[in-house]
């Protein structure tokens, strides 16, 4: 939730021409020294605009100031302080960025809009995805696994978050209800610090349903053979989609559109109707990244970060 105190009007703020950075360690320093491409041209793009440009931390005590500073901000992955401030983001993969009014994804206007396949050029579409599956993970993995169902876990697995339809260990026993011969893969993320609970609750499944099989990441290898991908809002369902894996989402996301939704359609009816599910992958990736997401490597990338921050109400 973005800071509580005071809020200064939009107007009586957003005539001062500066835009802060507010961000973590590390990332301030390579934005600061203009290494960081995205960074340095939204930095180019404001002061383009006669825009004074400065770098800050993202402690609580920076978010606090912001509040009552003038001028604009961007924060990187958290809540924007004020009606004058955005959140970016990378669109699951270099050089592919967001520039929100919000931290939350399913929140992000991509998950507003409505996907429409025919009017994206095919063989742009098709040549772009290829390009990018084998930029991302090299020829196709050999697998010697195939047909299994790949369960790509996050954090927080007994919780149930406004976001997700159920909790993470709800979602795993209601693959498992579905899958009764194919075997499961509860792929478990490898920067997660699992509780003992956590790890007991699925110990305790693995036991009573003897298909299931935990893994610590392994993505690449995963993805390819198998029948599914089944998460709440992962990113590994969104790369998924670039093996032409269908997907079952039970929490909301940004990549949602030609997912099948358990809040939509029920999670029996998903999991059932999954292993067929053949929607225009190509059409859609190339929607999401070209369209969508701004590209930071691409000529036309400060006009379409202009743009965006134009539709935010910034005068750039």
């Amino acid at each position: 939730m973005p800071v509580q105190g005071r809020r200064p009007s939009l107007w009586a703020m957003s005539d001062a021409r500066i835009l802060r950075f507010y961000l973590e360690p590390g990332l301030k320093e390579s934005a600061e020294s203009g290494a960081h491409n995205f960074l340095g041209k939204i930095a180019t793009v404001a002061r383009a605009a006669d825009f004074e440009v400065s770098y800050h931390g993202n402690g609580p005590e920076e978010r606090e100031k912001s509040l009552e500073r003038k001028g604009f901000a961007l924060f990187h992955m958290e809540p924007p302080t004020h009606e004058r401030a955005v959140t970016v983001r990378r669109a699951y993969s270099y050089p592919f960025w967001s520039i929100e009014r919000t931290e939350k994804r399913w929140e992000f206007d991509v998950a507003r809009a409505a996907f429409d396949g025919d009017n994206v050029p095919r063989r742009e579409a098709a040549r772009f995805a290829g390009f990018w599956r084998k930029r991302l993970f090299g020829e196709w993995p050999e697998t010697y696994e195939k047909g299994h169902v790949y369960a790509a876990l996050q954090g927080r697995l007994l919780e149930h978050r406004s976001f997700q339809s159920c909790a993470p260990i709800e979602m795993l026993r209601a693959v498992l209800r579905q899958e009764r011969e194919r075997p499961v893969v509860a792929g478990l993320h490898p920067n997660e610090d699992y509780s003992a609970a956590e790890l007991q609750a699925l110990e305790k499944l693995q036991k009573s349903h003897p298909n299931l099989d935990l893994r610590m990441g392994g993505m690449e290898a995963l993805l390819p053979g198998c029948a599914y991908v089944v998460t709440q809002n992962s990113s590994v369902g969104f790369m998924g989609l670039f093996h032409a894996r269908p997907l079952v989402l039970f929490g909301r996301v940004d990549f949602h559109h030609i997912a099948l939704k358990t809040w939509e359609i029920g999670v029996e009816d998903a999991l059932r109707r999954a292993p067929g599910h053949g929607p225009d992958f190509k059409a859609y990736l190339w929607w999401f990244w070209q369209t969508m997401a701004i590209n930071a490597g691409r000529p036309e990338a400060e006009e379409k970060i202009a743009q965006r921050l134009r539709d935010h109400g910034w005068p750039v």
